[in-house]
């Protein structure tokens, strides 16, 4: 208990030295996150010598971060408005397939090497851009609106994604999940058609205003019961708590649930990140920057302009492309999941696994920095 305390409270001294620096410099508090990570894991200082536990703590943080998103999202009643984020995402798929299954074939990677590659290549995080959107004060612009819908359909699509790398595991396919999404899109349905307010005014739900204890505990139910129930279906679990998310913003009667759950989202996305610096090793970086530093160069530049393509062909023009490309240049969390299920599943060796990481805290860092030279114009365009 004692070492655990001592670690606790050295990391929390360094996420805030770093917080206040990187202010200072501009950059968002994930990059600062990240930094604590690498400089407490085993290659700095080794205060944290394993990040599995921190990361598992850490991924309650992205459900809670899905579920501030549907609290605070817009949808649009025009359908319209949801066609652009989707021509675009679905054409940053087909493009980054293409590009992952020509480089896997010049390479001689087998099928489940290049889907590992377009899943790098083609998910983002949705931490970072909609956490950086924030900080800009643009998340609920048009061109935010558009990045955040986006991600939500890189969230949607995952499930099966991810299910691939399963069905290679395993050696064939999982019925037993069939039932599980079924039952999933009756419940998404059950709510959807539950509109009536005064369903809400019992004497219990009306008692929670006055009750904070309570609030607490059915604020965490609702977001992580929803991830699990999504997780059971077969679904993202972060699906899960975006619709509680969007469910439970429009009923008056949980108004409260934001300001409940907000510090909660603060300290466990936090810790999601110093988990990627934590598995960062800085000796093995050394030994294999070249590889590293091209593969982070690969995906940074490769994903900057086929996104800034995508963005040019839906009329936008090339500051807001390019900036937008940037801004989903790096490989995500998902992708971190990926290459960790193709790792336990022997579909890539120890070695790829470690290489992955490492451009995935690169990208990640890299990517936030480059969006904010080119909001301070210092790129030039």
């Amino acid at each position: 208990m004692h070492d655990t305390l001592v670690s606790f409270t050295v990391l929390f001294v360094v996420v805030i030295l770093l917080i206040v620096l990187l202010r200072k410099l501009g950059q968002p508090d994930q990059v600062a996150y990240i930094l604590a990570g690498l400089v407490l894991g085993p290659s700095v200082t080794g205060i944290f010598s394993d990040a599995t536990h921190i990361l598992e703590m850490g991924e309650i943080g992205i459900f809670l971060l899905m579920f501030f998103l549907g609290l605070e999202i817009e949808i649009p009643d025009n359908k319209s408005l949801l066609r652009k984020p989707l021509i675009a995402q679905l054409s940053r798929f087909v493009l980054g397939l293409l590009f992952a299954l020509l480089i896997g074939q010049a390479f001689g990677w087998n099928l489940p090497q290049q889907l590992l590659l377009f899943v790098v290549l083609s998910f983002n995080s949705t931490a970072v851009v909609t956490e950086y959107l924030r900080g800009t004060n643009a998340l609920h612009n048009s061109n935010g609106r558009m990045l955040l819908n986006m991600l939500l359909i890189q969230d949607i699509a995952v499930a099966p994604v991810l299910s691939l790398f399963q069905f290679y595991n395993d050696g064939g396919a999982d019925f037993q999940l069939i039932p599980a999404a079924i039952a999933g899109v009756l419940i998404f349905l059950l709510l959807r058609t539950i509109r009536n307010q005064h369903l809400y005014q019992w004497p219990a739900i009306k008692n929670l205003e006055q009750d904070h204890e309570l609030q607490v505990f059915v604020s965490a139910l609702i977001c992580v019961g929803f991830s699990c129930l999504a997780s059971l279906a077969g679904l993202s679990a972060s699906i899960g708590s975006f619709i509680a998310g969007v469910y439970i913003g429009r009923l008056n009667a949980f108004h409260w649930v934001g300001a409940v759950l907000r510090p909660f989202k603060i300290f466990f996305l936090a810790l999601f990140f110093v988990s990627v610096g934590l598995q960062l090793e800085l000796d093995f970086i050394a030994e294999n920057y070249v590889v590293i530093a091209a593969v982070s160069v690969v995906v940074i530049v490769s994903n900057s302009l086929l996104s800034a393509f995508v963005f040019r062909l839906m009329k936008l023009g090339w500051g807001d492309s390019l900036r937008n490309g940037v801004l989903l240049s790096q490989t995500g969390e998902f992708g971190l999941l990926a290459t960790t299920i193709a790792r336990n599943g022997g579909l890539i060796s120890e070695e790829i696994f470690r290489v992955l990481v490492a451009v995935t805290g690169i990208t990640l860092i890299v990517s936030t920095v480059l969006a904010r030279l080119m909001d301070r114009g210092k790129m030039g365009y």
